[in-house]
Parts: structure tokens; sequence; C-alpha cells
């Protein structure tokens, strides 16, 4: 049966009545005796060069886009055309299709998608609807927190998740879609309930290579979202129009923050504004129709306003009334790492903790933050950009820094494979400050922007957000921005 979906070129080996598989992976190094092997071409390693190895294992079934040459008479060998989708659609097989006894809400975009899941999924709890989250960083299957080495995991683990779920009572599953994940099929074959588009700016071009494909790799969510369930959309950004069109019938939900001129002609027109604002809660006017709700919510920034309102646009699409949406939406704490306030126990000295590597987020944050810090107060931001990365958006968020910082400070990111001087120098031919620090140790970058900090100035750290780890030579060493901003702050305290 698990074969029975696939494209199958051609067989070999010992293909007869299909036996009970243990389990599914692409891993030659999990492989189980009795399991099956998919062996996918992936851009460190092909997973062709371990089928041995795992038919040494004990491997039963062997899914690949080249047969072997040299065939092992117990193992059946099953070539299709492409070993991805195959992946997607044995592993959705293999947990007996839980994914369609789920409601699953699918969040895509450039920024936001983090902060925006989670609110969803936590809303949701609240609401009374058992609801699970699989997204940046972990994943989050009833009580039970699992880490994820990427925003979208492969197809096996992502049922696996759903399958866990499912045992565990959820009936809902809120995750992040990201476009590496639609683009190379991870997510085939999951009917969505709900799709969210956050917004679409650059990023991740060292992959799409063009907008274009980044846009369509997103759309990809849109077209997968069931002809009954529904689609919310950033309407205030310019690829809003792009990601509705191939809706598939589903209910439109079009959500704008201060533009009182766009229109949403075959959906649902939500309209948020704001009308208090302080560095630790927003107070927001929802209007929907003739009604407007209002909200005290603990984000800052109106890039965060569009995100409640996307949630509040999909909770009304799951059924559940506004003003419940709110009370829930209300009482959410902050997502870690996402404008996340560090102070020192006196709160003298205030630094924030955000995520931002784009060009876009970064613009967001550091406006937000000179909005809403005192008239006489400064704003140092900290920033750097990861290696082996989009390269052309570094100079960008140089010349974004100058704009919008009162002091800067250029670092070490996640260098991975390139001289973290080298990523510094990209990142410094777009500034035109006429001063600026420069830090290859990221930690020593934190110590110094705290210790410029007077009283009421912020300091912003971005780039890392909630990540643990510093990336560097193909070696992951323990990093917190957060822990050593904390840090930083008690010391600054008391040498004050």
């Amino acid at each position: 049966m698990l074969l029975e979906r696939l494209d199958v070129l051609s067989v070999a080996g010992d293909c007869g009545p299909e036996t009970h598989i243990e389990e599914m992976t692409s891993n030659s190094r999990t492989v189980v005796k009795g399991g099956l092997f998919i062996a996918v071409k992936g851009y460190e390693t092909d997973g062709h060069r371990y089928i041995a190895e795992a038919v040494g294992k004990g491997a039963r079934i062997v899914v690949c886009e080249k047969v072997p040459e040299a065939v092992h008479k117990d193992t059946c060998y099953v070539e299709v055309r492409d070993s991805r989708l195959a992946m997607a659609q044995i592993a959705k097989c293999f947990y007996h299709d839980v994914s369609d006894r789920l409601n699953i809400i699918g969040v895509t975009g450039t920024n936001g998608k983090t902060t925006t899941a989670r609110l969803m999924a936590a809303m949701m709890n609240d609401c009374g609807i058992r609801t699970g989250y699989i997204g940046t960083g972990l994943a989050l299957a009833g009580e039970e927190a699992f880490p994820l080495g990427k925003t979208t995991p492969e197809a096996e683990e992502l049922h696996r998740f759903f399958a866990m779920m499912a045992e565990r009572g959820c009936t809902a599953v809120v995750m992040e879609a990201s476009s590496h994940a639609l683009a190379l099929q991870r997510t085939y074959g999951i009917r969505f309930t709900g799709g969210i588009f956050t917004n679409l700016t650059q990023d991740h071009l060292d992959f799409h290579h063009t907008m274009e494909n980044y846009a369509g790799a997103k759309q990809t969510l849109m077209e997968a979202v069931d002809p009954e369930g529904f689609v919310v959309v950033n309407a205030d950004d310019p690829w809003a129009a792009y990601m509705a069109q191939k809706r598939g019938g589903s209910r439109l939900y079009c959500c704008t923050v201060g533009n009182k001129e766009f229109d949403c002609p075959q959906g649902t027109e939500i309209s948020a504004e704001v009308t208090g604002a302080e560095l630790q809660w927003t107070t927001v006017n929802i209007r929907l129709g003739d009604h407007v709700y209002e909200g005290v919510f603990r984000l800052p920034g109106l890039f965060n306003v569009m995100n409640l309102l996307e949630v509040f646009a999909s909770g009304l699409a799951m059924g559940l009334p506004p003003e419940r949406v709110i009370r829930s939406l209300s009482g959410v704490p902050l997502v870690e790492g996402r404008m996340e306030i560090i102070r020192d126990e006196a709160g003298d000295y205030s630094a924030v903790v955000d995520y931002a590597h784009t060009p876009d987020a970064l613009e967001k944050v550091i406006g937000t933050l000179q909005e809403l810090k005192p008239d006489d107060a400064e704003l140092i931001v900290l920033f750097g950009c990861g290696g082996n990365r989009d390269r052309d958006k570094r100079p960008k968020m140089g010349v974004i820094a100058s704009k919008g910082a009162d002091r800067i400070i250029i670092t070490s990111d996640n260098p991975r494979d390139e001289k973290p001087e080298d990523i510094i120098d990209d990142i410094i031919r777009g500034i035109s400050a006429p001063a600026f620090l420069r830090f290859g140790d990221r930690a020593e970058a934190i110590h110094c922007g705290v210790n410029l900090l007077k009283k009421g100035d912020i300091l912003l750290v971005a780039g890392k957000g909630h990540e643990s780890y510093q990336e560097s030579a193909g070696v992951r060493r323990h990093f917190s921005d957060k822990e050593t901003t904390k840090s930083a702050l008690s010391a600054r305290a008391a040498l004050a």
C-alpha cells in the first residue's frame, strides 16, 4: 500500500508481496531491520551514496531515483522520478493519513511566521481547541516540547509529529511553512484548513535566486488550502493579491493596519488602528464591518499588530467569537527572541533581543524602537549577517542601520563557512554613518553595547533572537543573545 501511491519507474530485487515496514527514514544512520530507506539528493550529500549502508543495516525497501548496479537479493529497490515527492507520499501513508483528520493551519512569509504561529496556537489552546505547533526551533505536542533543526521538518518527521499530536488529543496544528519546505515538497499532500500570509521581502535568494521564485514557493501553501478552508493575507503587502489569487475557493480575509484605501472585493476586510503604545504593550482598535473591538496586547510595533490581526482573522475563520479571541490574545506573552525586553534588576538599562535578520525586519524593529524610546535617549543597534546566505542583503542592512540607529555596532552572526571579518566588510559597504564599531566576537560586541547605555537608551541586539548557538566552520557552540545580554546588563548595573 505504501508504494501504490508512487509514480514508479522501475523495480529491482525482491519486490514480492509487501511486508510490514518497521520504520521509514532518509537517514542511513537510523535505518532499522525491515525498514524503508529513501535516498534523497541533498545540498551537502546525496543519499544514493548510502544505499549500500542502508541495505547492510537491513533495509527491506529502498526508494531512489537511480537503482544501483549491484542489488541485494532480499531487498526491493523502487525507482521514482523524485525522491522528495515520494518521501512526502510515503510518510503520509505510513502514518495512516493522520494529517487528513487534523485542522492544519499553515503560516508562511518572510517575517512574522513564528510570532503569528505561536500566537495562533496559544489562542486556540486557550479557546479550548487542543492545538500542536511546529515551527522555528521546536515542536509543541501537548505539554512536551521537541527541538527542531529546521523551521519546517522533512516530510517523515512532519507526519510523525502529526501522529504524535493526534495521539495526545490535538485536533489542530499550527505550523510554519518555510519557502524551502514548500519548494522541496515537504508539505506535499497536506490538506491545509487555513493558510496565513504575513509578508514577502528579500531573503533566501541564495536558494530561490529571484523574488518571483521565492513568491511562487510561498504561494504553494495557498494552493494547498482546502476549498472549504480559509486564507488570511496581509493586505498591506504588495504580494498580497498574488498570494490570494490561487486560494482555491477558500474564504478570504484581508488584514490592514492603518491603510484606509485598501479593499478586499472577494473577501472580508479587517482593519486595526493603534490608539496607544509603549515598549511593553499596545492598545489596538480592531474593526470588523460596523463593529469595533478594543484590545491591549503585550506586543510592541505595527508589525506585531499585523501579526495579531491575522490571528484574529484566523480565529473568526475557525468559528470563534471575536470577543473570545481578543481576550485570549490579550493574555498571550511575548514569543522568546521576538522583541524580547531585557532589563537589569533596577530597570535602569534596557535591551531588546529580536530575530530580525532581513532588511525589512531590521527596518521595522528600528522604526518601532525609535518611536517608543524617550526623545532624549539613543537607540544603539547591534547586528550581523549569516554566512553562506544571501550576500546581497548585507549592505542593504548597513544602509537601514545608518538611517535609523543613533549608534551602530557591526558584529558576527552565524558565519558558518565564511570569515566573520569578510561578512562585516560586506555590511560596512552600506554604512554611511560617520562612526560605528565592529567586533568579530559577538559577546564582546554585546558587552560593548551595554556599556554604552545611558538611562533611557535602548540597545537592540538583532539577528539571532531565540537561537542558543553560534555556527562557525561547521561547528555549533552554545551562544545565547539573551543570556549574554542579561549577563552584560548585570555587570553594567554593578559598575554603575
